[in-house]
């Protein structure tokens, strides 16, 4: 039997995954009752529709968070891919890890705004933030590979 790896860096890995459930949580107790409200919809028979649909049939500000539980598996599909990378050679820890937590952070704040006031700029702002801090690890993880 091997030892257990053990780095600082499966801690954020760990919470972003949590936070991507929270939002699971918040999107349907927000979206099924609105999806009870609105006119039009029949959950009980509705086949085939999509995200553009209930786009159209609910309030913006319920798609907000459905929005953001799809964008939670987008670029955090690189973080989880990189940061196992990173624990696996053994560059877990020290600054990667700091990496790590500042990416979650910065990811969650992102969906506090955009499943609230949904203002454009600063989400953005908060991405391109994020998009830079999973760069640096991308390049540490090629740096420690090649």
């Amino acid at each position: 039997m091997t030892d257990a790896i053990n780095s600082e860096l499966l801690q954020p890995v760990v919470a972003l995954a949590a936070w991507t459930m929270i939002m699971w949580i918040w999107m349907y107790a927000t979206r099924i009752p609105a999806m009870q409200k609105a006119e039009g919809i029949d959950a009980a028979n509705l086949v085939g529709s999509t995200g553009a649909d209930l786009d159209k049939a609910l309030p913006a500000n319920v798609q907000w968070k459905a929005h953001n539980y799809n964008h939670l598996h987008e670029a955090p599909t690189v973080f989880y891919a990189i940061a196992i990378v990173l624990v696996l050679v053994g560059q877990g820890d020290g600054l990667n890890a700091l990496l790590g937590w500042i990416y979650v952070g910065l990811r969650i704040i992102h969906s506090l705004v955009q499943a609230t006031a949904n203002r454009v700029m600063v989400r953005f702002i908060l991405f391109a933030l994020s998009s830079v801090v999973l760069m640096a690890m991308v390049l540490h993880a090629a740096i420690a590979v090649f």
